[in-house]
């Protein structure tokens, strides 16, 4: 007395769909249990089980570049080229300090490492390091 094609499909989807639950990954687990639960239905017309694991290997990678091609991209924060910031504390050499760039305080260091920066100077955002901002003095060309 063994478990029908039908209860086991339907049961390996609904864990591997609850799986995405738990362990985020990026949807595969969600659409290879989608694959299932599709194979699941269609398992009392193709009754072969070699067919049947076919047909999910098939569906589940169609789903997955489906899915990569149809879900949104997440956004990267970017900084654009060299735009403004003023400092709010003293940016020693080789130190981080604030800076106030976009209406809010930033973690930030010179690029340059031998370089203080004084408080409330100009300096350009050239980069970003996670949530470190790296600046440059607005007179270096000077």
């Amino acid at each position: 007395m063994g478990i029908s094609p039908t209860v086991f499909w339907l049961v390996v989807g609904a864990v591997l769909c609850s799986v995405e639950l738990v362990l985020p990954t990026a949807f595969t687990a969600f659409t290879m249990g989608l694959s299932a639960l599709m194979v699941g239905l269609l398992s009392t017309v193709v009754r072969s089980p070699q067919w049947q694991v076919f047909l999910w290997l098939l569906l589940s990678t169609a789903l997955i570049f489906l899915s990569r091609r149809l879900l949104p991209k997440r956004k990267v924060f970017s900084i654009q080229d060299a735009t403004e910031a003023q400092t709010i504390t003293e940016i020693l050499p080789g130190e981080t300090g604030r800076v106030l760039y976009e209406g809010n305080s930033w973690r930030a260091r010179c690029e340059d490492e031998k370089l203080a920066l004084a408080q409330n100077q100009k300096v350009y955002v050239v980069g970003r390091q996670g949530i470190t901002l790296i600046v440059m003095p607005e007179n270096l060309s000077d």
